[in-house]
Parts: C-alpha cells; sequence; structure tokens
C-alpha cells in the first residue's frame, strides 16, 4: 500500500541482481482487475489520513488475531491469481516472493491448489504478525524477528526463519551528506538537536503540528517528515519552530544527522533508522497494524514507548549521546540484522 512494500521489494530486487539473478517486481494491487487495486489503496490511504477509526475496525475484522470466524482475504486475492501464474510463466520465474499479506494470500492460495508450479516465499515485514500474512500454502516464511517467526510456526506447519529486515547497503555505513543536515538544522535552531517525526510516505500522522510545539518548547529542533502530503507540509511549515520536509531520496543523510526518530508505524522508517543507528521513540502510533508494531517494537527493546507528551520527552531525555541507554539501543537496532533473505530464498 505504502512505499515501504515498495522499498523492500526494490531492495531483495537490487540484492538479486547483484548475486547474478534476474528479478521483476510486480504490484499486486496492479494485478487485481476491474480497478479494484486502484480503489483499494485510495480508500486504504483516505481512511488512514482521515479515518483512522473506520481503518481500526478493518483492522479488527480482518487482520486481528482473536477466536472466531474472520473474513479472509483469499477470494479478493484469488481475482488477481490468473494474471501472476500468467506472469511468472512467461518470466519462467524460480521463486515467487511476496512482501505484502495480500499476495501472500494469492501465493498460498494457488500453491495449495496448484495453480503455481513455483515455490513461494513470504518475507513478512512487520514486526507484528497479523493474522492474512498467515496462509498453510505458502512453503517459507521470512521474519524481523524470532517471536514472529515463532508466531508463524505456531500458525502454519511451514519452515519459518527470521533474516532480519532489509535495507540498501546506504543506511549501514557512514553517511557523507549528514554533514550537509547538521550544517542546515544549525542553521534553522542553532544548539538544539533535531528530532524527526515520521509520517510515513503518505504523510499520515496524528497532531505533528502539536507534538513539533511540544518538542521545540522543549528545547528541540523538530523535522517533520511529511512523506507526498504536501497539505500536511504546508500546515506543518506555519509552525515557526518547525522544519517541514517533503519526500526526499536522502534519508540515510538526514537519519545520521539527526538525534532520534519519533515513528508511528513500526514500518520502514524506524527499521531504516535502526540500521544507522539513530534510536527510535514510539508515538501516537496509527491504529490497527501501527500501533500492534510500535508496541511488538519496543517489547523487544528496539525502541521505546511514550503513549503521551511528557513521556516523549522523558525518553528523549534518556537518550543523551554517549550515554549507556542510547548504546544499549543502538546495539539492539544493528542485531536485528542478521542475514541476508536472499541466502534463504537460493535454497531449494
Amino acid at each position: 500500500m505504502g512505499a515501504g512494500h515498495d522499498t523492500v521489494a526494490a531492495e531483495l530486487a537490487r540484492r538479486a541482481v547483484a548475486r547474478g539473478q534476474e528479478a521483476e517486481v510486480a504490484d499486486v494491487l496492479r494485478l487485481l482487475p476491474y480497478g479494484l487495486g486502484t480503489g483499494l489503496r485510495r480508500g486504504y490511504q483516505a481512511s488512514v489520513r482521515h479515518l483512522p477509526w473506520l481503518y481500526a475496525g478493518v483492522y479488527g475484522a480482518f487482520l486481528r488475531e482473536g477466536r472466531g470466524p474472520r473474513p479472509s482475504g483469499v477470494p479478493l486475492a484469488r481475482l488477481a491469481g490468473d494474471r501472476l501464474t500468467e506472469l511468472v510463466d512467461r518470466l519462467d520465474a524460480d521463486v515467487v516472493v511476496s512482501v505484502f499479506h495480500l499476495a501472500a494470500q494469492l501465493t498460498g492460495h494457488l500453491r495449495a491448489h496448484g495453480g503455481l508450479r513455483v515455490p513461494s516465499a513470504v518475507f513478512l515485514l512487520d514486526f507484528a504478525v497479523h493474522r492474512q500474512w498467515l496462509h498453510p500454502g505458502n512453503d517459507r516464511y521470512l521474519c524481523l524477528t524470532e517471536p514472529a517467526a515463532r508466531r508463524v510456526r505456531a500458525a502454519l506447519a511451514v519452515p519459518a526463519v527470521t533474516t532480519g529486515p532489509v535495507v540498501p547497503p546506504a543506511f549501514r555505513g557512514p553517511a557523507p551528506t549528514a554533514a550537509r543536515w547538521r550544517e542546515r538544522f544549525a542553521a534553522r535552531a542553532p544548539g538544539r538537536p533535531a528530532v524527526l517525526l515520521s509520517a510515513g510516505a503518505w504523510g499520515a500522522a496524528a497532531r505533528p503540528a502539536a507534538t513539533a510545539r511540544l518538542l521545540a518548547a522543549a528545547g528541540w529542533l523538530p523535522v517533520v517528515l511529511c512523506g507526498r502530503n504536501e497539505r500536511l507540509r504546508a500546515r506543518v511549515s506555519r509552525e515557526p519552530a518547525a522544519l517541514a520536509l517533503g519526500w526526499g531520496d536522502d534519508m540515510p543523510g538526514l537519519l545520521a544527522a539527526a538525534y532520534a526518530l519519533v515513528d508511528n508505524a513500526a514500518g520502514q522508517t524506524a527499521v531504516q533508522a535502526l540500521a544507522a543507528g539513530l534510536p527510535v521513540i514510539g508515538h501516537r502510533p496509527l491504529p490497527g497494524h501501527g500501533a500492534d508494531g510500535v508496541r511488538r517494537m519496543a517489547g523487544l527493546g528496539l525502541s521505546a514507548l511514550a503513549p503521551d507528551g511528557p513521556a516523549l520527552l522523558t525518553a528523549l531525555d534518556a537518550l543523551a549521546e554517549g550515554g549507556r541507554e542510547r548504546a544499549a539501543r543502538v546495539t539492539r537496532g544493528h542485531a536485528l540484522f542478521r542475514a541476508d533473505p536472499m541466502d534463504h530464498l537460493a535454497r531449494p
């Protein structure tokens, strides 16, 4: 739906090509007929931006764990089956890798019913494993954490391994452009450490301007990552103490120059921050999988959870440069990156 799934797919494809293999990235929503995929994307985007209570209800009905019968994603996913199998046959593919739960439902169904002739792997890129990721027809699951892998094994009789996340190499090495960001921050607010507020590619966040005012009053420079939401960027730009940024391609340098990331989704921005050695604080998470992921990430010691403004300021104060808490969090974040998923995809 958002840019996170695309980012993961692109990185897996890059790694495949680097190994001398061929890779094709396909959007399962574009494989759906009758414009259904476009409608789903627009509906989801509108709900998380403007009607979060509506998405919370959808998540509770379709995705969240729980007892009793729940609606399945298979009927919708099946509509993309013919186009996917045609693509697999045309490319003479050796494996299909899903990085989105609807795709996992589709490949699992096709494998279970003989409609997909090659193995299906699922790269489960969420910290919280919701039920629509799970289908017994898939051949293998690659997970971010061992608790996630255990959840898959408990639900399905298929192999599940822990690889950790995937990010481009630029996030895990020195960032040459970090110095330019530091200069920009210092020119905007001398002596104020920059705290990034992530709103994702769609610029979906709860009260970012209020959070920015809170941080500024406490002596920080709030830098709001507005994604592609120009209305949000214009609104935050009216806050004199905040710096509003749109969509950009220099996240490695930006993360390397900041003091901390305030995150609301436990998605790819949070994972990239961990790779870059930037501590993460979960605050005002998006409903549904965002809230579940933020809680699960904090429960693993990978981030702090700040349920309100005072807790956010306390969490930031605990991350002093050179302090034990910051060092411990950075170490745990780096340890999350355990293996290259391509090693497991290459196995029979």
